[in-house]
């Protein structure tokens, strides 16, 4: 995805949607972040820059806004989520829902330490507390919940959405043994889990799993008539970015201060230059995901989402509505693709290949490895275009056959 919005030409034909329940502009969107953290994760395996996008002093606006843009993509995973379950659940049975959510939360946890870590890695076992891990355990902790009214649901939501930025300053210090349960809930690091097992946490649950509950209530505007449901999207969207407007100039709250273990810079100040000050002024933390790190990522998208409403497929999105009807699909067949590939541009060049094969960018990076920018936008756009015809193939697939086990890819 491109810093701009992608245009839709009216005179194009499309491309008539399946006779299905699936939702065209839910898929469209889903593609979209998709192919938007492929980029991620390409400059991750083949960057030469050896620092964070986001640290102020070196960074500069290609390098961050390369970064910026993919920060859309982990709280639209579990929005999209959270409303993907409502539309499950809203004519089965109560216990349909509840068992899916359970059911394919404990899939993907495995997932995310066997096939995921391994991509990530070339290793055998590995894996972290990464974001297919607090997808899992959120559908888990979303199954004990489906069942309440979707005003309390609601509540949760916000609750979790709105306040956990007041357990910023909680270290896991605090709790002793079980120190290791609040990272898992609400601090990234390492954490030493029972029985000596040392682990890394990328994704705390806090407040994403409220975000996949904000998600579940957002499904209901999926059965309204398109044009209350745009409505809603808008002014949601709308309202969402003026809050973070708002508290982003004045500080007032929703971002941790710098020093906090995140990798923000923490409060906003001008800078000596436009481009510092714009940089600053969009660095809110991630991990785990701030308010106004939410509002600045799900405000836009909502109107993204209204943007896109429609019945049929553009022919000019028809790759996106592939992708995004075969997401993990593709998330576990692009990690290969792009792990693969920086083990073969690196032969082919004579880079470095060994830590590659042993850990990947879990290791330590060797001095001097990688490459520029533009190299790593030629790489993503080569990794997208491997991935076209066998998530297409898989579409397919899932559109022609019900067997039960495709729902869990």
């Amino acid at each position: 995805m491109s810093s701009t919005a992608p245009t839709v030409v009216p005179t194009v034909s499309p491309v008539s949607s399946s006779p299905s329940s699936r939702i065209v502009s839910l898929d469209i969107f889903r593609g979209l972040i998709m192919v938007v953290m492929a980029l991620d994760h390409t400059r991750d395996f083949f960057t030469n820059v050896p620092f964070e996008p986001e640290t102020l002093a070196k960074t500069w606006p290609a390098l961050f806004f390369t970064r910026w843009i993919t920060h859309f993509c982990a709280p639209m995973f579990f929005l999209l989520a959270g409303t993907g379950a409502y539309l499950y659940g809203h004519r089965r049975t109560a216990a349909e829902p509840t068992r899916f959510l359970w059911t394919r939360g404990l899939w993907l946890i495995v997932l995310e330490f066997t096939i995921v870590g391994t991509a990530w890695s070339f290793q055998i076992p590995f894996g972290f507390f990464g974001v297919i891990w607090a997808l899992g355990a959120s559908m888990i902790l979303m199954a004990a919940i489906v069942r309440l009214p979707l005003r309390w649901i609601a509540a949760l939501a916000a609750t979790m959405i709105l306040f956990h930025d007041l357990l910023d300053r909680v270290r896991p210090a605090k709790f002793g043994w079980l120190a290791w349960l609040w990272g898992l809930l609400h601090n990234r690091g390492g954490v030493m889990l029972p029985f000596g097992v040392k682990q890394f946490v990328l994704f705390p649950l806090i407040p994403l799993m409220g975000v996949m509950a904000a998600g579940y209530v957002l499904g209901w505007l999926y059965i309204l008539d398109r044009e209350r449901r745009k409505q809603w999207l808008t002014r949601l969207g709308i309202g969402m970015i003026a809050l973070f407007v708002a508290l982003r100039l004045t500080n007032l709250y929703g971002n941790p201060p710098a020093g906090l273990g995140g990798v923000s810079q923490g409060d906003f100040h001008l800078q000596p230059t436009l481009s510092k000050t714009v940089i600053l002024y969009l660095d809110v933390e991630k991990y785990p995901p701030s308010l106004q790190f939410l509002l600045m990522t799900i405000g836009p998208s909502l109107l993204l989402l209204a943007w896109l409403d429609r019945d049929t497929v553009p022919r000019a999105l028809s790759a996106l509505w592939t992708f995004g009807r075969v997401p993990m699909f593709f998330y576990v067949l692009h990690l290969y693709v792009i792990h693969t590939l920086a083990i073969i541009v690196s032969a082919l060049r004579g880079q470095p290949l060994h830590w590659l094969l042993h850990g990947g960018i879990f290791g330590e990076t060797p001095p001097g490895y990688g490459y520029d920018l533009p190299f790593v936008y030629a790489i993503w756009m080569t990794v997208v275009l491997l991935l076209y015809l066998p998530c297409r193939w898989f579409a397919e697939l899932k559109r022609k056959r019900r067997d039960w086990w495709l729902s869990y890819l």
